[in-house]
């Protein structure tokens, strides 16, 4: 039964206020450098275990959280003994993408990597206390790939262990100036799901895609668990000049002006339009750029919506994005520094980078963005979460 405090005592409902807080525990696994852990935390959860295999990400991790070397486990998780994990209300798994992008290899869920979902399905199954909530996040690829059935699957592995689903689009343009759009399916340990489809069709269209509607639609056999959600804020107007780190204008990060016509040349005349008119305005003015073949050409690309494209990890040139600067009659370019990385994915200044540059990159490029999951956990895993304590005093064995 749920705790009765009286409101009118200020200690009781401090008492209440401290049991909500202890209840909203989480387990993270993938963890990466720890961006999952500060969003959560901005909606009060807290981390009490964490785990990742990739050292060079525990070493960002730990240069950010004090605690890290108490709960942190540096290894596979297949290797994980599932008696070691403690107990905790969530777990968030933002399992290895790179089978199931379109920019990595389409092996799938069972791919080289993909598959090591899979181990954490093991620990959950080995769990006599599962976690009442799990958050699975992963990239948009994961409702298609296979035609679908790596979706699938993983929805079916989560319902055999009890688990109701639910699955929503968000991109992380709503937060800050990079197009990011990630899928977060959120499963609820009950044995009441609320499989109303009117609940889903209601959903906001900032929530939501066709291609989720339609996995959703495809697979209505499985179990769902629909809730009402408030729509997402409007995208965001801050623009990259926020983003853009102070550097001397004679830092050897700007290329010299030979790469830059280089890159110029490699412009198709539209872009190289676009640029011109920026070039002789008397501000600076930002804008990102890849690299890409097309037809069997280099081509130097601009993005001309004000916001940078998917930060992506550091593991070729083509990954990479630039910076292209033009105004007061002149263009400079240079690539991203690991700092603005992190504020593209909503991190504060106050996270210390001191890993090489690639790993840094990497650690950022692989992560998630912070303030969509602190929406997420506000204005979904916390009403799930106040639905738990209320029907029930004890997590669901």
């Amino acid at each position: 039964m749920p705790l009765s405090v009286s409101t009118h005592n200020p200690q009781a409902r401090n008492r209440k206020a401290a049991v909500s807080c202890e209840a909203l525990t989480c387990a993270e696994y993938f963890a990466g450098i720890g961006l999952m852990r500060l969003g959560l935390e901005q909606a009060g959860w807290k981390v009490i275990f964490a785990n990742d295999w990739a050292p060079e990400k525990f070493e960002l991790y730990s240069a950010r959280f004090d605690d890290a070397s108490q709960h942190y486990r540096l290894q596979d998780i297949f290797s994980l003994c599932h008696t070691d994990i403690p107990d905790a209300l969530l777990a968030t798994v933002s399992f290895p993408c790179i089978d199931l992008s379109l920019a990595g290899n389409l092996q799938g869920i069972r791919g080289q990597h993909s598959s090591a979902f899979w181990g954490f399905i093991q620990i959950l199954e080995r769990q006599a206390k599962k976690p009442r909530l799990v958050l699975l996040e992963n990239v948009v690829g994961w409702l298609n790939s296979n035609g679908g059935q790596d979706f699938r699957i993983a929805i079916q592995a989560l319902n055999r262990l009890g688990y109701a689903c639910d699955v929503y689009g968000i991109d992380a343009a709503h937060f800050v100036p990079q197009s990011r759009p990630r899928i977060f399916a959120i499963a609820i340990h009950t044995a009441q799901a609320n499989e109303n489809l009117f609940v889903l069709a209601q959903r906001h269209p900032s929530l939501k895609t066709k291609a989720l509607e339609k996995a959703i639609f495809a697979n209505l056999d499985l179990r769902w668990h629909f809730i009402d959600v408030p729509p997402l804020p409007e995208k965001t107007n801050a623009g990259l000049k926020d983003i853009v780190e102070a550097i001397s204008e004679d830092d050897d990060r700007w290329w010299s002006e030979a790469e830059v016509q280089r890159h110029l040349q490699m412009m198709s005349p539209v872009n190289l339009d676009y640029l011109k008119q920026l070039q002789h305005l008397p501000d600076y003015s930002y804008c990102t750029m890849y690299r890409r073949v097309r037809q069997g050409k280099q081509r130097a690309e601009l993005r001309k919506d004000g916001i940078a494209g998917c930060l992506r990890t550091a593991r070729g040139g083509s990954s990479r994005q630039m910076w292209v600067r033009a105004g007061n009659g002149t263009v400079r370019m240079r690539l991203m520094t690991p700092r603005e990385y992190a504020r593209l994915q909503g991190v504060p200044d106050d996270y210390p980078i001191r890993s090489p540059l690639n790993q840094a990159l990497t650690g950022f490029g692989d992560a998630v963005c912070v303030p969509a999951i602190a929406w997420i956990a506000t204005h979904i895993l916390n009403p799930l979460a106040k639905s738990i304590r209320e029907t029930s005093s004890a997590y669901h064995h």
